[in-house]
């Protein structure tokens, strides 16, 4: 039985911190109430994130990571960037047309779809197509507007302060 009547759709965007930790929350939550979830990163092959050893004791969910272990070049993304966001993405159709998960996170999606990585548009019609239960967040900077209109929730995570502005770099456990 589905934990949801009606799935909505969540996009958490914006400068700062907190995109994927509000993603994992809920993934929780979800897995909390007897939920299954489907986690799937998009452009973070890096093996040493600290969700993947996290995700991997949580028996409900499915957790899928795509990319290299590098970062993307906005400008001339690497065909291994490129295969392995198609890689997650017909991964993600396929888990979203099953219907057999309540909760499907993308992770970095709308960054993958502001490189020019992956479209919008096909995203918008798996997000329309899927069945009416389940319930989906796509994380990343830079939102496209369709993507913000066609949401039920939308949080900004606005910047304010960070370490890194003081030249202290990404911490184990807090930003990865």
């Amino acid at each position: 039985m589905a934990l949801f009547e009606k799935g909505f759709v969540h996009v958490y965007t914006g400068e700062g911190k907190g995109k994927t930790t509000s993603a994992l929350g809920l993934t929780l939550r979800v897995a909390g109430h007897g939920g299954r979830v489907a986690f799937v990163q998009f452009m973070k092959g890096w093996p040493f994130y600290g969700e993947i050893s996290g995700l991997a004791k949580l028996e409900s969910v499915d957790h899928i990571v795509t990319g290299r272990p590098d970062f993307v070049d906005r400008r001339n993304p690497d065909p291994v960037d490129i295969s392995e966001a198609r890689r997650g993405f017909e991964k993600a159709l396929n888990i979203l047309s099953e219907g057999s998960h309540d909760l499907v996170v993308l992770d970095e999606i709308i960054v993958a779809i502001d490189y020019g990585i992956l479209s919008s548009a096909e995203t918008l019609k798996a997000l329309k197509s899927r069945p009416a239960h389940v319930e989906v967040v796509l994380t990343g900077r830079n939102a496209p507007t369709e993507l913000l209109d066609y949401a039920d929730y939308v949080t900004e995570m606005v910047e304010i302060k960070h370490p890194f502005r003081k030249g202290i770099t990404g911490r184990r456990g807090s930003e990865y």
